[in-house]
């Protein structure tokens, strides 16, 4: 197995929820799984701790990483920023085909919302920003976009909502596709903002990161060299 590959699979075990946050990474089982030796699978995750998504530990193997508050508070605002810059762009460059293609994403949500699906909710839901993003036409926003969601994908899409939220945040989307239809590149940034300190405010709420103790020094993430 190429070396990519096993970064790509043991990635998505770990943005999926398949290795929870906090769990020790089974190498043994994934080693067997994978049908690779110890050492591309270290390799690996070599990788996956320079991304944040593994917590290596001194001769006693590694962990997938669980954010704190504060991880979780810097990391939407920085998603903030870049959708926000996406949303600008994007009202600069998207083709009108792209706009529908959008529309016609939004509506199948709101179909989801109606039946209450919230899982097929979150999958349009995901389809819309990730569309904004590429219709920004900026590989590098792109690229950054990708790193820094991929640390809160989870967290960000498979968050419970109560109704009067749920509600809020369809209604958000509404303005969303609105102010791409007009191509208003300022509003749409601002309404993206909004959306996202909303959401940033529900994943903490519901406890998908652990709360920081200032009295209790962190152990430091061993990089790769």
């Amino acid at each position: 197995m190429l070396h990519e590959e096993v970064v790509g699979r043991v990635r998505a075990m770990l943005l999926e929820g398949e290795i929870p946050p906090g769990a020790r990474i089974p190498e043994r089982d994934l080693c067997e799984k994978l049908q690779i030796s110890r050492t591309p699978l270290r390799e690996a995750l070599k990788v996956l701790a320079a991304e944040g998504l593994v917590q290596l530990l001194p001769n006693r193997g590694s962990r997938a990483a669980k954010l704190t508050d504060k991880d979780m508070r810097d990391l939407f605002e920085v998603c903030q920023g870049l959708e926000a810059l996406a949303g600008e762009l994007a009202s600069e460059r998207i083709t009108d085909a792209e706009i529908a293609a959008v529309a016609a994403t939004h509506a199948a949500m709101a179909q989801h919302y109606q039946n209450s699906d919230l899982l097929q909710y979150y999958r349009c839901n995901r389809a819309i920003h990730e569309a904004i993003v590429t219709a920004a036409g900026n590989p590098v926003l792109s690229g950054l976009y990708e790193s820094v969601t991929a640390r809160i994908r989870r967290a960000r899409y498979v968050t419970p909502m109560t109704p009067p939220r749920w509600a809020l945040a369809l209604q958000e989307h509404e303005a969303i596709l609105n102010a791409l239809r007009r191509r208003d590149g300022l509003g749409l940034a601002h309404i993206l903002r909004t959306h996202l300190r909303h959401k940033r405010e529900e994943v903490l709420q519901a406890g998908f990161a652990e709360t920081e103790n200032p009295g209790v020094a962190q152990a430091p993430l061993l990089q790769p060299a």
